[in-house]
């Protein structure tokens, strides 16, 4: 038995996992983020019930920066307090269990890779599509992160007069459109012209996102994930349009994409990190 902990920059959920089911699971809304020592105890907290002679160590995904060597985290978005934590360090001391941590979209694409749409392919890459762009990557059937965990951050580069995230995630609806995408969802899904078009710009610059993906790491498979990718059906028919130029159109012909279908799957993911980092 592992415990995975999926930590967000809201709320926290964590569940104890048996070989890729999840036996029970328990969430928690994050209360006063800008005190460090209050968000440890109420993740403690949470953690805590979940601790028995069964469980053979604890995954965790956050949303920052990790030094995995060290299982310290940096600048967690979202909750202010936590610019320096070494986080294994105090879980391990609190629990005696070791602590496995890295970034929640890695966890993502490896819960996808080793319980969900990603299995059996050699090279995946998880596209977590939220207020941010974030990539996790699987490199013959490997977690890959880089030297720094950064690796993936491709909403981070120059596109247009900003950068790829301003166009192919949440902000491109709220800065660029004064809406969100939540709103522009239930529009489309009531046929609204003006949503629609709105989904199939966004359609167009996100397919631009998939060719950097392509370009960079060539996968097998994508897989779509964050709350705006359940609305990949009112973008999909544009992003493959706008794909249309990519250089090797092989590579567009043997591609698969895929849209998440487990809302669990990021803290499956972490529960699995013992699996590659041991």
């Amino acid at each position: 038995m592992t415990i995975g902990v999926d930590l967000g920059g809201t709320n926290a959920r964590v569940g104890l996992v048996d070989n890729g089911t999840i036996v029970r699971q328990r969430s928690m809304v994050l209360q006063d983020k800008d005190s460090l020592s209050a968000t440890l105890a109420q993740l403690i907290d949470l953690i805590r019930p979940f601790v028995e002679s069964s469980v053979n160590s604890i995954g965790i995904g956050v949303p920052s920066v990790v030094d995995i060597d060290r299982g310290i985290v940096y600048n967690v978005a979202n909750i202010p307090s936590w610019e320096e934590v070494a986080l294994r360090d105090i879980l391990e001391k609190e629990f005696d269990l070791p602590v496995f941590v890295n970034n929640d979209v890695n966890c993502f694409i490896l819960g996808e890779h080793q319980f969900g749409l990603a299995q059996g392919y050699r090279s995946a890459v998880g596209m977590a599509i939220g207020t941010g762009l974030g990539s996790g990557i699987v490199i013959d059937n490997q977690l890959y992160t880089g030297s720094n965990c950064g690796a993936g951050e491709i909403g981070l580069l120059p596109y247009l007069d900003k950068n790829i995230e301003s166009y192919a995630a949440g902000d491109f609806f709220e800065s660029v459109h004064h809406t969100t995408a939540l709103e522009a969802s239930q529009a489309a899904l009531l046929g609204e012209p003006n949503a629609l078009n709105l989904w199939d710009e966004f359609g167009k610059h996100f397919g631009n996102a998939v060719k950097v993906v392509l370009y960079t790491y060539d996968p097998e498979v994508i897989i779509l994930g964050g709350s705006i990718a359940k609305a990949y059906p009112f973008f999909r028919t544009t992003m493959f349009a706008s794909m249309a130029d990519f250089a090797y159109p092989v590579t567009l012909r043997r591609l698969k994409i895929f849209q998440s279908q487990n809302e669990n799957i990021a803290l499956l993911g972490a529960a699995a990190l013992v699996r590659q980092l041991v």
